[in-house]
């Protein structure tokens, strides 16, 4: 069931709401009992048979967790149960995401047909076993108290976020289900989230996919073989650029969106990321909650940059490869992974070059121009590597960006150049959902965020959110449009990681 269909506005988010609102006026722990069950229902939509996989994941690692969480004679213990959750988690979503690949690379490397039978990718298990993972080591260090079992289930099956994030931490979701004010409904919570879901909404079905018509095509035309010309191919990285930053990002909002008409705020996600000047920039705004996971689950316990610039080095290649193992089973995402890891290597270099020369020309407004052009080339040559189906497409449309495969500056039909730098002007230009909202905290701890967000300029202020007519024909436009654009529902990108 997609957040992008009619049976899932019409029918199972009105049911899931009134239900829920009607069943806390009597109690709230059955309340949540229905919250759990609506979610595994929206889960079982996809496959019935994938529910014993995630409900035995959430009953081990709930019975994990509360042993991590007694007393224990000596720390031995302790630390081998952590060892044996985590090496259950990442076991399951090794056989489930990796065991293919990694018997097809060792079969080729030996030159053998080894092979298995094909696995079917349960949906959402990258997402619920990180969350899982990052419950059961702050469990082990002291940082997370003991809570009900239904609580724990909702944690990680809650329904706006079950499938394709954003990767929630046990701290920002469970003390908001004991809150008293979650089970009574509330008008602000209802317009705010109603205008971030409709926004999320015109994202994903108008624009993302929209401009995936034109990625698509370049892409396709690569992998039969077709060499690309120079503006077809600037066009078509482009288009996938903003395909999948308004597809992603059109998921979290209408997360967000969903988790507020339920009175409980999800952490951001996105924070305009082409916006960057930087690719340490860029990763501070990209799926921040996995860039969250990795900094503090992986990063930060490698050593982070605190033995020294060589193995701060090391260890940034290190987690951003496995951050690109985690988007694929694939080498492509592999070489994406280490690309970025290159990129904020020679990043951090730079900055640290700048600093000990006494540079202060980076830091003049007149650089920021120069600054994010070479921070959004450098993504775009990425995501060719994250989209193309094989390392010959990805090198042919590089070396067509580059001019390396001939000068063609004529785009058919015409008007593509046109539409894609209108949707690049979008995300480049405009306040974002977040910003347009700020008035009523959209998201989870906004009040910190706000401070590390530019602020809406003067004259955009009109943009901004407030109760009123102004915003009522906004939310109605914007849900109108993309509701009457369900002609042809298309799955999230995210939902194949």
């Amino acid at each position: 069931m997609l957040f992008n269909s009619y049976e899932f506005i019409f029918v199972f988010l009105p049911v899931a709401l009134v239900v829920f609102f009607l069943i806390s006026r009597t109690s709230t722990k059955i309340a949540l009992g229905w919250l759990v069950v609506a979610s595994l229902a929206f889960y079982a939509a996809w496959n019935p048979r994938y529910l014993v996989l995630l409900s035995g994941s959430i009953a081990v690692n709930y019975l994990v967790g509360r042993l991590l969480g007694r007393e224990w004679r000596g720390q031995k213990v302790r630390r081998g149960l952590l060892m044996v959750g985590v090496l259950l988690n990442l076991g399951l979503l090794g056989y489930f995401k990796y065991a293919g690949f990694f018997v097809e690379s060792i079969s080729t490397l030996a030159g053998t047909d080894a092979e298995i039978p094909p696995i079917v990718l349960p949906l959402a298990i990258s997402f619920f076993t990180f969350q899982q993972i990052a419950y059961l080591v702050d469990t082990y260090a002291g940082r997370c108290a003991e809570h009900r079992f239904i609580d724990y289930c909702l944690f990680v099956t809650f329904f706006p976020q079950l499938i394709a994030g954003p990767i929630v931490h046990h701290g920002e979701m469970l003390p908001q289900f004991r809150r008293r004010d979650v089970f009574r409904p509330n008008a602000d919570n209802l317009a705010v989230g109603l205008t971030i879901f409709s926004a999320g909404l015109f994202k994903k079905v108008v624009i993302a996919d929209g401009v995936a018509i034109f990625a698509n095509v370049v892409f396709n035309r690569a992998a039969g073989g077709e060499t690309i010309g120079l503006a077809h191919a600037w066009v078509g990285v482009i288009a996938y650029a903003l395909q999948l930053y308004f597809d992603f990002s059109g998921y979290s909002d209408m997360a967000i969106g969903l988790g507020r008409m339920f009175g409980i705020r999800l952490p951001l996600n996105f924070n305009s990321p082409y916006k960057a000047t930087s690719v340490v920039d860029f990763w501070r705004r990209w799926h921040m909650t996995l860039s969250r996971f990795l900094r503090d689950y992986l990063y930060i316990p490698l050593g982070g940059s605190r033995r020294g610039l060589s193995r701060r080095y090391v260890n940034l290649m290190t987690t951003m490869l496995l951050g690109g193992l985690w988007h694929g089973a694939g080498w492509t995402f592999v070489f994406w992974g280490g690309l970025h890891g290159l990129y904020l290597c020679v990043n951090h270099g730079w900055q640290t070059w700048c600093r000990y020369a006494g540079w202060r020309f980076t830091q003049h407004r007149s650089w920021r121009p120069v600054a994010w052009a070479i921070t959004f080339v450098a993504v775009l040559v990425g995501w060719v590597y994250f989209r193309a189906a094989s390392f010959t497409v990805a090198n042919s449309i590089v070396a067509s960006m580059f001019g390396l495969n001939g000068v063609e500056l004529h785009v058919k039909p015409s008007n593509q150049i046109l539409y894609v730098l209108a949707v690049l002007g979008v995300a480049v230009w405009l306040p974002n959902t977040q910003q347009m909202m700020d008035r009523h905290g959209p998201c989870f701890d906004w009040e910190k965020l706000r401070g590390e967000t530019t602020p809406v300029s003067s004259r955009l202020a009109w943009i901004r959110w407030s109760p009123g007519t102004l915003s009522a024909v906004f939310t109605a436009t914007a849900a109108a449009l993309g509701v009457l654009s369900l002609t042809r529902v298309q799955e999230f990108l995210y939902f194949q990681f």
